[in-house]
C-alpha cells in the first residue's frame, strides 16, 4: 500500500460544524506568519489540531437491539448507579449510568447508543466545571435526550466541560434513530452520560477506552444473537 493510500485511510473528513473554526484558525495563522514566522508555525500546529478535533470518521456499528453502543469517544470515567437529571423524566430512583469523558484530543461527534424514537430533548443551562467531576452531571450546562428503544428507555446527556462552550444537538423529538447515528457534537472537552434501563448489564470497566458507534457499553439481554453491522 502506498503512503498516499495509507494517509487517506487514516484521515477523517471534517464535520461541517468545524469549518468556521478551522477557517478562523487558518486566517490567524496567516496573520501570525506575516508578523513573525515562528508564530506562524505555532498557528499552523493549532490549525491542524482544530481540523483534527472536528474530524468525523465513519464507524461500523453492531446492529442488535440488546446492545448499548458508546455515544462518544473517550475514557470511561464512571460506571455505576446515579440519579438521572430531572428533565429526562426517568424518575428519581438511581439508574445505571456510564459516563464517557472526552479530552480535547478525542473525536467529539456524538452518536446514538441504541436505535429508537426520540421521546424528549431538553436543554439545561449551567456552569462549566471540569467534566470529570461527578457534580458536573448536576451543575454543568447540558443537553438531554430520551430514546424509546425496544429494550426500554435510555437517557443520553451531553455535558459541557471546562472549556466547552457550545453543545450542538442534531436530532429532535419524534425522530427515529439508528444505533450509531450522529446525534450531536460538543465543542472542546466534555462528557456524555448514558442512563440505562434496569435490565441492562454494564460490560465496560473504569478507565477503559470507548469508540463512539462501535464499543459496546452494556447488554440488555444475555441471550445469544446473530448480529449484523452497519457503516455510518
Amino acid at each position: 500500500m502506498s503512503v498516499v493510500n495509507t494517509v487517506r485511510r487514516n484521515l477523517a473528513p471534517i464535520h461541517p460544524e468545524g469549518y468556521l473554526f478551522v477557517a478562523g484558525f487558518a486566517v490567524v495563522t496567516l496573520i501570525l506568519w506575516w508578523l513573525w514566522a515562528p508564530l506562524g508555525w505555532i498557528g499552523l500546529v493549532a490549525t491542524l489540531w482544530c481540523a483534527y478535533f472536528f474530524r468525523d470518521p465513519a464507524r461500523v456499528t453492531p446492529v442488535d437491539n440488546d446492545l448499548v453502543i458508546s455515544p462518544a469517544d473517550g475514557r470511561i470515567s464512571f460506571a455505576g448507579f446515579a440519579s438521572p437529571p430531572p428533565e429526562l423524566g426517568l424518575g428519581m430512583a438511581p439508574l445505571q449510568r456510564v459516563s464517557i469523558f472526552m479530552s480535547v484530543f478525542d473525536c467529539h461527534v456524538n452518536r446514538s447508543p441504541v436505535g429508537g424514537r426520540v421521546e424528549r430533548t431538553a436543554y439545561h443551562p449551567g456552569l462549566f466545571l471540569n467534566a470529570e467531576l461527578d457534580k458536573a452531571s448536576e451543575d454543568n450546562e447540558r443537553n438531554s435526550i430520551v430514546i424509546d428503544a425496544p429494550a426500554g428507555k435510555f437517557g443520553v446527556v451531553q455535558i459541557a466541560g471546562l472549556v466547552a462552550r457550545r453543545i450542538v444537538c442534531f436530532t429532535r423529538e419524534g425522530a427515529h434513530l439508528a444505533a450509531g447515528e450522529r446525534i450531536g457534537l460538543i465543542r472542546f472537552g466534555s462528557r456524555v452520560d448514558v442512563y440505562l434501563p434496569q435490565a441492562a448489564q454494564i460490560v465496560v470497566g473504569l478507565d477503559s477506552r470507548a469508540v463512539a458507534g462501535e464499543t459496546v457499553l452494556a447488554e440488555v439481554s444475555a441471550a445469544p444473537a446473530t448480529r449484523s453491522f452497519q457503516r455510518s
